[in-house]
């Protein structure tokens, strides 16, 4: 194409912070309690500068169930959006290692799919706090 012209990119732009990022990772799951109370639980770590998180950094523990609430809330928000599925619903050695570790990669795929979509970074209610807030609590919203 002549006229156009190309110049290199500098080091900033090359090696610098993106414009927008979003890093979220489901790790260190814990299993609690015991018998017919036993429950795993997983880490949410999130490492964001888009806006519509509150937070550039935050760290908050989530238990399966959640994540089932959390999606049931997503699908009934928007219409726009197809919400991914969760890994399936275990009920045989659902505390053995193997079994953890694929329902954490699964979890961690459906988060960084749904966190991911711009309709739901500024169209969900619930999206930034389930991810980023200690307190967050199913209670404090009417769904």
């Amino acid at each position: 194409m002549a006229g156009t012209s190309t110049r290199e990119q500098t080091v900033e732009e090359r090696y610098g912070i993106p414009e927008n990022f979003l890093e979220i990772e489901v790790k260190n799951p814990l299993t609690h309690g015991f018998g017919r109370k036993m429950y795993t639980d997983y880490e949410i770590v999130c490492k964001t500068n888009i806006p519509a998180f509150k937070l550039q950094h935050s760290s908050v523990r989530r238990r399966y169930s959640d994540f089932e609430w959390f999606r049931d809330v997503l699908e009934r928000e928007t219409t726009r959006v197809t919400i991914p599925p969760l890994p399936g619903k275990v009920f045989t050695n659902r505390f053995a290692d193997e079994v953890i570790e694929h329902r954490r990669e699964g979890l961690e795929r459906f988060l960084q799919i749904v966190a991911g979509h711009p309709l739901l970074q500024t169209g969900s209610k619930v999206l930034a706090a389930f991810i980023q807030d200690p307190a967050f609590s199913r209670d404090a919203y009417n769904y």
